[in-house]
């Protein structure tokens, strides 16, 4: 069955490029809604945006949809890795600005909400895209590729000069709450020279040592330093969840991320789906639906960080 959650959920922050405040509530949709967001601050214009990979318009350091009429929402990826991670098929996001909330920039705060108010069963089946056959793009030594698997897999690897991430790998099984417990409370990450030079370009204007961990050379200079020693790449995982959350389904096969970021993966749904021999919309059978992200999470599972 698909899932809704039952009751809206607000959260208020900072946009992590503008800076600016905003509230977002994630209310509760019908079946076969899909997930979409609402802006709610415009008095003009369409204020709907899919969340959905032929939406997704290119920017720099974060995931971006728009609709037709020029509305955008941006920063997406972490609210829409909750929403898969925990089993949600369909929501509608008010938000009263343009850019998701980065609160710690992880996806836990939006993963305790989401089971604080608890998940509801909808009376129509789930519907996964099930990959039959391999699908890869490169860019220089980047490269994201899915191959058919029976679940959702994520293999991801890193490699970053800076001393205090350098070469990082990791792969899980996406069933029975991996995300939850093992995903979600990642933070993101980046080098003190990159955020110097978003600065200098109007970027990363809401960015602090509490909403990402910044690294400069061997040195973690966030407070606490990292969650756990790969969790940079453990991030990186959580950001590819968020972006394969906007095929519009489940995917069922193996995705795997070598240097790989926002921009090359919605390249891999788009050469997904202009291949119609390289997937099938399958409706998901009671024995393979417990194997999907978000099926069976519980609050025990969240992990100890606050």
């Amino acid at each position: 069955m698909q899932n809704a959650i039952k009751s809206p959920i607000s959260f208020t922050g900072v946009g992590l490029h503008t800076g600016a405040p905003v509230r977002m509530t994630v209310r509760p949709a019908s079946a076969d809604y899909g997930i979409w967001f609402k802006r709610t601050d415009l008095i003009s214009g369409d204020p709907m945006v899919p969340a959905i990979w032929s939406a997704v318009v290119p920017s720099r350091l974060c995931t971006l949809v728009a609709n037709a009429s020029g509305t955008s929402v941006s920063t997406i990826e972490h609210i829409m890795a909750a929403l898969a991670g925990c089993g949600i098929h369909n929501a509608l996001i008010e938000i009263d600005g343009p850019e998701v909330p980065i609160l710690d920039g992880s996806a836990m705060p939006f993963v305790e909400g989401i089971l604080a108010r608890g998940v509801r069963m909808l009376a129509v089946p789930v519907r996964a895209f099930r990959v039959l056959g391999p699908v890869e793009v490169r860019e220089g030594e980047s490269v994201a590729r899915l191959d058919p698997a029976t679940t959702l897999e994520i293999d991801f690897r890193i490699d970053f000069a800076d001393r205090a991430i350098g070469r990082q790998a990791k792969a899980l099984n996406m069933a029975n709450g991996a995300f939850v417990r093992e995903l979600c409370a990642s933070r993101t990450f980046c080098r003190q020279s990159d955020v110097d030079a978003m600065r200098a370009n109007g970027l990363a204007l809401g960015g602090t040592l509490d909403n990402a961990v910044v690294v400069d050379g061997d040195i973690v200079l966030s407070p606490g330093g990292f969650r756990q020693a790969d969790e940079a790449v453990r991030h990186k995982m959580l950001d590819a969840l968020g972006d394969l959350a906007l095929a519009g389904a489940p995917i069922l096969g193996r995705y795997t991320g070598i240097r790989a970021g926002h921009a090359l993966t919605n390249r891999l749904l788009r050469k997904l789906f202009a291949d119609p021999e390289a997937y099938r919309l399958t409706e998901v059978a009671p024995d393979e639906r417990a194997t999907l992200p978000g099926i069976g999470v519980h609050r025990a599972d969240l992990p100890a960080w606050s």
